[in-house]
């Protein structure tokens, strides 16, 4: 009997200690990080992690996350055109374009037949300051964004908030149930928001703004962080094809920007002082919004815009974007040490990325012999509007050239009567023969069009119907479309399509991938670590070396 006694309870005990082990396995699966911050970078090519890898600092923000975090050597964007806003909603839906609906920074849009900027909202009022900046929101988004699973998954218990210089960067990623988003108002100087979010500024926003640190910028001017001898990654310091953001009289470093003091707010973007001024928005978010001080899962979306704001007047190999890089690294830096004191370390995840790359600017690739080129974009819808006009006797039958898409009148189309597709017929006839413009076609003809799978299905990706043009330009690789002077991006070309994406901290274990990935995977990814349901219109798949 004793005998029994004791196995019955051996195995009493034995099932006890199971039962707690099943329950630490079950607690550990729906743990979850006090902290996600994710942090896009407004035009970072890939191989900026590399270019000027040995001069970032060992404690900044690049090499910390390279060295201690998870790098996705080759991350693509998967669709056309890659520019700003498309990005932002890209990453933080998993979806493309032709899904959630934002098809460019801007579009013409069929439905309502006029121009449409991506977070246009003219029923919103703005909050902060009395221009029109903040009549703004994510309306536009016709999907979820990560932020707003995690808002359903944590019954709206916990924050979100999204800062950015542009409102785009701020406001598509927090997605439509965020707590807040903020932007910068070049006008005023202020950092505001719009009457979606709240009604006032927050008080510890009020006193940000008070400070006018952008003057206290202006009064240090831009001279280079290092000996400008050293900058050897860069070109020479002054170059014709780069423009003359600050002047036409400051053609080089040291940059006097004291003359903006308390009258031109909006030139602090073209420097790195933006990005500084972001990172310390983005502490007083954490530190007055209580952000990760419990265990629901807040989600502060930072992008950092000035990169794209120095990169298209100077161009990815001027000492200006060097310089920006490696005050940008000590920025990042600044972050997470910040993040580590007052959320703890290992305690939030995050992750970088960005929304596009860039090109080269054409005088550069000409000083080198490389191709490459410029279409006046601009000029060819004039030029399309004067011979159209002499064959139809209209004006105004192209009406925009947005996202390398042309778009046609079709209201004067209709109401004249005239021939829809002999039109189509004038416009790529003449298109095909500039220079720069490698191919022309109906939009509707995509999928017959006989051309490279990856290219084809890109394109595809980025169409919607109430959204995109009628006419699809392709450029020849190096071309953009521009004038003299800077660059820009918005192509399938690698230069803009292939993306940095590190991920660092909680439940990041040290590592790389050179698996092809997309900017779609990162919801996917981070809907997986957090045990949520992946935004509505994801088509982007977990990346398995991050989440097994």
């Amino acid at each position: 009997m004793r005998l029994i006694f004791s196995a019955l309870l051996l195995l009493l005990v034995f099932n006890c200690d199971a039962q707690k082990t099943t329950a630490a396995k079950t607690d550990a699966s729906l743990r979850r990080p006090k902290l996600v911050i994710g942090i896009m970078v407004d035009q970072m090519r890939w191989d900026f992690l590399y270019r000027y890898h040995d001069r970032y600092a060992s404690n900044g923000g690049f090499k910390r996350m390279m060295n201690q975090g998870f790098n996705c050597e080759n991350t693509f964007i998967p669709y056309a055109p890659t520019v700003t806003a498309c990005g932002h909603t890209t990453v933080y839906t998993g979806s493309v374009p032709a899904i959630h609906g934002i098809t460019g920074n801007a579009w013409w849009d069929y439905e309502k037949n006029r121009t449409v900027y991506c977070s246009e909202d003219k029923t919103v009022k703005t909050v902060g300051s009395t221009s029109a900046a903040g009549e703004m929101s994510p309306r536009n988004n016709f999907a979820t964004t990560i932020c707003d699973e995690l808002r359903l998954a944590t019954n709206f218990r916990n924050k979100v908030i999204g800062i950015a210089i542009k409102d785009r960067g701020g406001i598509l990623p927090a997605g439509h149930s965020a707590n807040a988003a903020y932007w910068y108002d070049g006008g005023t100087g202020n950092w505001i928001t719009s009457t979606y979010y709240m009604n006032d500024l927050p008080q510890w926003v009020k006193n940000f703004n008070s400070k006018k640190v952008t003057d206290a910028f202006y009064e240090k001017g831009w001279n280079t962080l290092y000996p400008i001898n050293t900058y050897t990654q860069s070109t020479k310091d002054e170059n014709n094809y780069e423009a003359k953001a600050f002047g036409s009289d400051q053609k080089g470093f040291p940059y006097d920007l004291k003359r903006f003091t308390g009258k031109n707010y909006s030139a602090v973007s073209v420097t790195p002082y933006g990005n500084t001024m972001t990172m310390m928005m983005a502490k007083d978010a954490i530190a007055y919004e209580e952000m990760g001080k419990d265990s629901i899962t807040d989600f502060l979306a930072v992008s950092f815009s000035s990169p794209d704001y120095v990169g298209h007047s100077f161009g990815p190999n001027s000492i200006e974007a060097e310089d920006t890089y490696l005050r940008l690294d000590k920025d990042l830096g600044e972050l997470f040490d910040y993040l580590d004191k007052m959320v703890g370390k290992d305690q939030y995840l995050a992750f970088l990325t960005a929304d596009h790359g860039v090109a080269h600017v054409p005088g550069f690739l000409t000083e080198h012999k490389l191709p490459g080129g410029a279409v006046d974009d601009n000029k060819l819808v004039s030029d399309l509007n004067t011979l159209l006009k002499e064959k139809y006797g209209k004006n105004g039958l192209v009406l925009s050239a947005y996202n390398y898409q042309i778009s046609l009148n079709h209201d004067v189309i209709d109401s004249a009567k005239l021939d829809r597709s002999d039109i189509v017929k004038e416009v790529i006839r003449y298109a095909k023969n500039i220079k720069g413009i490698d191919r022309v076609f109906e939009i509707d003809e995509l999928m017959e069009q006989p051309m490279q799978m990856d290219v084809k299905n890109r394109l595809a990706n980025g169409w919607h119907p109430k959204r995109s043009g009628d006419i699809q330009l392709i450029f020849s690789p190096g071309w953009i479309d521009g004038g003299a002077v800077g660059t820009t991006h918005g192509l399938w070309n690698p230069y803009d399509s292939h993306i940095p994406l590190v991920w660092y901290g909680w439940g990041i274990k040290p590592g790389k991938t050179n698996q092809e990935l997309y900017m779609t995977d990162i919801a996917a990814t981070l809907a997986a670590l957090l045990r949520i349901q992946m935004p509505n219109g994801c088509v982007g798949k977990p990346i398995l070396s991050i989440v097994q």
